[in-house]
């Protein structure tokens, strides 16, 4: 099953590369939420490689995601694969340059089912995908927004 969008930003395309690739804060933000986030990699700049192991709490049961950065091409793209109860997610963003202050952001999310319980799961998502499609977008669009206000508040304050 698959999600995709894209948002014009304006904001260059360095800044929104390195919003998208803030580990650190994505890290910061899980931990907030009561997730327990583990580094599994030892690299030291973000790249391809970088991995974790994310224990939340989901539906009144505990689950474990195992994302990992399988592409890395400042800035221009970027690709998290993720493992978590016998499916495989694959989000993908792209990056192209409209003009020095703006950029379009293409935004891609993939499942893949790799066991029986995790079919079932999709078959279920795709009753209901005109819904998960349209908070997938907003997601998105908030998304872009909160990195338009960022930019806005470094470079005005």
């Amino acid at each position: 099953m698959k999600f995709s969008t894209r948002e014009d930003v304006e904001v260059p395309i360095d800044v929104v590369f390195q919003a998208l690739s803030d580990f650190d804060g994505f890290e910061k933000r899980a931990l907030r939420r009561g997730a327990d986030v583990e580094r599994t990699d030892k690299l030291s700049t973000p790249g391809v490689g970088m991995a974790w192991k994310v224990g939340f709490k989901f539906r009144g049961r505990e689950r474990t995601l195992l994302p990992k950065v399988t592409k890395f091409d400042p800035p221009n793209e970027m690709e998290v694969t993720s493992i978590s109860g016998g499916m495989e997610v694959v989000m993908s963003v792209e990056l192209v340059e409209l003009s020095p202050a703006r950029t379009r952001m293409s935004v891609g999310l993939e499942t893949k089912p790799n066991t029986l319980s995790a079919r079932l799961l999709v078959q279920s998502m795709k009753l209901a995908k005109a819904n998960l499609t349209k908070r997938f977008k907003v997601a998105v669009a908030d998304y872009a927004e909160t990195i338009e206000r960022d930019h806005r508040g470094v470079v005005v304050g």
